[in-house]
């Protein structure tokens, strides 16, 4: 199965997505499953994993409907208040829908640096463990100290790094990130997305500026840790659907047939459901 382990939809008249706004320019618009799906067929795409916008049960509620009615839609990373007394009980209510397969807290755009490891949030990640969801991690470089600290903390939580982190490509930042990148697929079971890179390298890309922060990701965390994700359609303010296939491609092709495919579609099969 060949897998999109990172995508996106949202109706802007749903008023939930804090961030979007007109200054965002071209993705400021309705974006449904109609409108992915040629890319999907057009690229052999058997299914994707929807990933929460909004910080809000309500928007979790409305992709799981989505995912109830659109087959390729395989799983569904939601959102729940962590800080919540009842966030326990969230989770549990939340997971019954099968589709849902984990959580993330959008942490990047959480001020305290320090918020993951707050004391009354380990009640939802250990309600995370019990429900069997992934915790996909939203976090930005200086997040990864922390993060790894977490994942000492809850060492059975299932751990998945959106974005690679997110390292700073466009200003041509790499040697902290590549640091603690590499302690933390050392010493920690997580995963992480090949995923949302070509936004920060921002509209100037090359494959070349890319490249040494995919090839430290593929030797740290190995073929068999890394996962595919197009970010779509938040990719689509640097490069397109197919622009980021045709990337990966070039990125990916000194390694073995199997080896792809773990990336391509494998791992998040195996991560996710």
């Amino acid at each position: 199965m060949r897998l999109d382990a990172h995508q996106h939809f949202w109706d802007v008249a749903r008023g939930d997505y804090g961030w979007l706004t007109p200054d965002v320019g071209p993705i400021y618009r309705n974006y449904h499953p109609e409108d992915l799906k040629p890319h999907l067929d057009r690229h052999q795409i058997d299914g994707t994993i929807l990933v929460q916008a909004a910080p809000t049960v309500a928007e979790t509620r409305y992709m799981l409907s989505l995912a109830d009615g659109n087959d390729f839609i395989k799983g569904v990373v939601g959102w729940v208040d962590f800080e919540a007394p009842d966030a326990p009980e969230q989770i549990a209510v939340l997971a019954q829908n099968p589709k849902l397969v984990g959580l993330r807290p959008m942490i990047q755009d959480i001020n305290d640096p320090d918020w993951m490891l707050k004391p009354g949030l380990s009640q939802a990640f250990r309600a995370m463990v019990a429900q069997d969801l992934v915790f996909d991690a939203l976090t930005l470089p200086r997040h990864l100290k922390n993060l790894h600290r977490l994942a000492d903390r809850h060492p059975d939580l299932p751990m998945v790094i959106d974005h690679g982190s997110k390292p700073e490509i466009a200003p041509g930042l790499f040697e902290d990130w590549s640091e603690d990148m590499a302690v933390l697929a050392a010493e920690t079971s997580a995963f992480c997305k090949l995923s949302g890179l070509v936004t920060e390298a921002g509209n100037s890309w090359t494959i070349d500026t890319m490249r040494p922060y995919v090839d430290h990701l593929l030797e740290i965390f190995g073929p068999d840790r890394l996962i595919w994700g197009s970010d779509w359609p938040v990719c689509t303010l640097a490069c397109s659907y197919e622009d980021w296939v045709e990337i990966s491609a070039e990125l990916l092709k000194d390694l073995s047939e199997s080896e792809r495919q773990a990336v391509l579609g494998g791992n998040a099969e195996k991560v996710y459901l």
